[in-house]
Formats: structure tokens, C-alpha cells, sequence
């Protein structure tokens, strides 16, 4: 029993090291890594593990709006609060972030429960972009602002340029409505005619 765990432990820190590679990142403390990329469904099954990536998630989360927004006001210093607000969510998103963490095969490194997994939890966006933001709160406890600096705008900060000459932080429905409202003086009204998916991604 004590070598299985020691052989299970000796793989997980070499698929860790393996992703170190990918991201171009090498942790000081593996550890950090390891509990970042561990959904809390995965602890549930193995009691040895303690640790879940919520708490670093949320520490994710806070330095990677400092990031972006320092990005913002200093580049777009001609644009009002409100705009580089809608820029920021734009960018910041769960779409957005499960795109860049599928660039990154972030979903092939995260540590899950058989349920989990064999529901397509290596796919699902919001644990994608979690464990995205969760990365970035190790990173900020491992070795700082700078690193986690550096990470962000080597692969996310790019999008803003399309983002932003696009308008992409302008949904489909609020470019519909001003359109409506321009053209015709009126709001739209809308209603559901069919919907399809799970809740979590669900198609209207």
C-alpha cells in the first residue's frame, strides 16, 4: 500500500513536471502547483489529499484583475472607466479563460474525480477557467507579481487588441438593442422559442 502511494506520488509530480514545460513556468514549490491544478472532487476520493484549488482560485482571481487593469489603464489612457471595466470583463471571463487554458492543455493536467471526468470535466469551461485562475495564485505565492505578470500577458493579454478594436465586450443582445433603439426607436422583446444543453453550458 505505502508503494502504490509513493508510485502515485512519483507520477503526479512528473505530470507536473511535464506541465511545468507546457507553460513555461518552473515552480520552486511543486506543491502549489499539484493543489491548483486539484478540483475539490478529486479530494473527495483520495483522503490523502487535503488540498482543493479554491482558496488559490480566488488569490488567482484578484491578481489577474490587477494585471489586466494596470494593462488598461496604462494602454488605453484616452478611455473612460467604464470601458475599460467592460474591456477587463471581456477579457477576464469564463469563456475567455477556458480558451487560453485549452491552449495551454491545462484540462489534460487537472487532477479529478472518475465522476467528474467521465462527466467531460476536463472540457468544462468554468473548471477550466478556474483552474486557470488558480495557476496564477500559485504562481503569485511561488515567485510573485512579476511571474504572474509575465504568464498573463503572455497568454492573455493579446486578446485585448481584437477585443478591443471589435468591441468584443459588447454582447450580441446589447449590440442588437442599440441597433433596435437607433434605427427604430424601440426595445426588443424577447422570448425563449428552444433551448438545449446542460445548465452549466447551456444554448438558447
Amino acid at each position: 500500500m505505502e508503494y502504490l502511494a509513493l508510485y502515485m506520488k512519483k507520477t503526479e509530480m512528473n505530470k507536473i513536471e511535464e506541465f511545468e514545460k507546457i507553460i513555461g513556468i518552473s515552480f520552486v514549490n511543486k506543491e502549489l502547483l499539484k493543489d491548483a491544478l486539484t478540483h475539490r472532487s478529486y479530494v473527495n476520493e483520495h483522503k490523502e489529499c487535503k488540498t482543493n484549488n479554491e482558496r488559490l482560485e480566488f488569490l488567482g482571481d484578484a491578481v489577474l484583475e490587477l494585471v489586466v487593469s494596470d494593462y488598461l489603464y496604462n494602454k488605453y489612457f484616452d478611455r473612460a472607466e467604464g470601458e475599460l471595466t467592460s474591456f477587463r470583463s471581456a477579457l477576464v471571463k469564463t469563456e475567455s479563460l477556458a480558451e487560453t487554458a485549452t491552449t495551454l492543455n491545462i484540462g489534460e493536467y487537472m487532477l479529478l474525480s472518475k465522476g467528474e471526468e467521465d462527466t467531460g470535466g476536463r472540457e468544462k469551461s468554468y473548471l477550466l477557467a478556474n483552474t486557470f485562475e488558480a495557476i496564477i495564485g500559485g504562481m503569485y505565492l511561488d515567485s510573485g507579481y512579476s511571474s504572474c505578470k509575465e504568464f498573463i500577458h503572455a497568454h492573455l493579454i493579446e486578446k485585448l487588441t481584437d477585443i478591443v478594436k471589435n468591441r468584443l465586450d459588447i454582447d450580441s443582445k446589447t449590440k442588437i438593442q442599440e441597433m433596435a433603439q437607433a434605427k427604430y426607436k424601440v426595445t426588443p422583446i424577447y422570448e425563449v422559442i428552444n433551448e438545449q444543453g446542460p445548465d452549466h453550458d447551456k444554448e438558447f
